[in-house]
């Protein structure tokens, strides 16, 4: 299939790129890393009248530390490839660079960006739920205004986020890592580089053998990546025993809208996020 026809805009600034959104709104389409929505355009299942092509905008795919927060503050066109090989990313978050080994093949991420997989919003995507699992936060910009959400206001459902159609993502920030933080992300496909069924992040800090705080995210099971709020807090001042990880488990497996599709039923992914997340504060607690 090819895409419907449309118009293409390639502007070299930001401002360029904003003022294009504020002047054809829903009609427009931001184009990134591309791997996301050249499909969805060859399939026909958006139809832009206008394509807007953000690749030669300079400073949109910076990789910094801040100074002030210690966040890991991403430009919306790093491509995922580099961040994943980024040394810094390694030693402020290097849960979200095993995350990002669990991204399609390396083939899509040389191309796919930080900001493009957050955007596009799909609910069993890495980037999203790391985001969601760590209390992270998107900069979103446009001709009026410029504002920051957190990871639970942007995601509302499926393929869908609080970008308004003017709007455009220019920054993720990840929270570090704390320096004793435990963690661990599982992840499971039919095949390698499949969508995931489900996948779970997982923090742990520990002190004198108990828990004194944790972060259980798990994606792959409804509309958005959720936290497992009720498992976290059964797991605070609890020790490191495979009871106590199997019952939060089932905990989470209850957390948020678990829906079923021709992949699965609901309860076959309620069952294997249960098990994810078991194998997930098994392997966060063995440090």
């Amino acid at each position: 299939m090819k895409p419907a026809r449309f118009e293409y805009a390639a502007p070299r600034t930001t401002d360029e790129a904003l003022a294009l959104l504020a002047r054809h709104g829903h009609a427009a389409k931001v184009l990134a890393g591309g791997q996301s929505l050249v499909p969805v355009l060859n399939f026909r299942l958006a139809h832009p009248a206008v394509l807007v092509d953000i690749n030669g905008i300079a400073g949109l795919d910076g990789v910094a530390e801040d100074p002030a927060t210690g966040d890991l503050v991403v430009g919306a066109l790093a491509r995922q490839s580099d961040l994943e090989r980024s040394p810094l990313a390694a030693r402020v978050n290097p849960l979200l660079v095993e995350a990002l080994r669990h991204v399609g093949h390396r083939t899509i991420r040389n191309r796919g960006t930080i900001g493009g997989s957050l955007a596009h919003a799909d609910p069993s995507a890495e980037l999203p739920l790391v985001l969601v699992t760590l209390g992270g936060s998107v900069k979103l910009a446009s001709r009026a205004r410029e504002r920051s959400l957190s990871a639970r206001d942007f995601f509302v459902s499926y393929l869908t986020t609080a970008l308004e159609p003017d709007e455009l993502l220019v920054e993720a920030r990840f929270p570090a890592l704390g320096r004793g933080t435990r963690w661990a992300f599982e992840e499971f496909s039919r095949r390698s580089g499949d969508f995931a069924l489900a996948a779970v992040c997982v923090t742990l800090d520990v002190e004198r053998g108990t828990i004194a705080r944790c972060a259980i995210g798990v994606a792959g099971g409804g509309p958005t990546p959720v936290r497992a709020a009720d498992a976290e807090r059964s797991l605070a001042g609890r020790d490191l025993a495979g009871e106590t990880f199997r019952d939060a488990a089932a905990l989470a497996a209850a957390a948020g809208v678990i829906d079923g599709d021709i992949h699965g039923s609901a309860d076959y992914r309620r069952g294997l996020i249960e098990t994810l997340v078991r194998r997930a504060l098994r392997a966060a607690a063995g440090g």
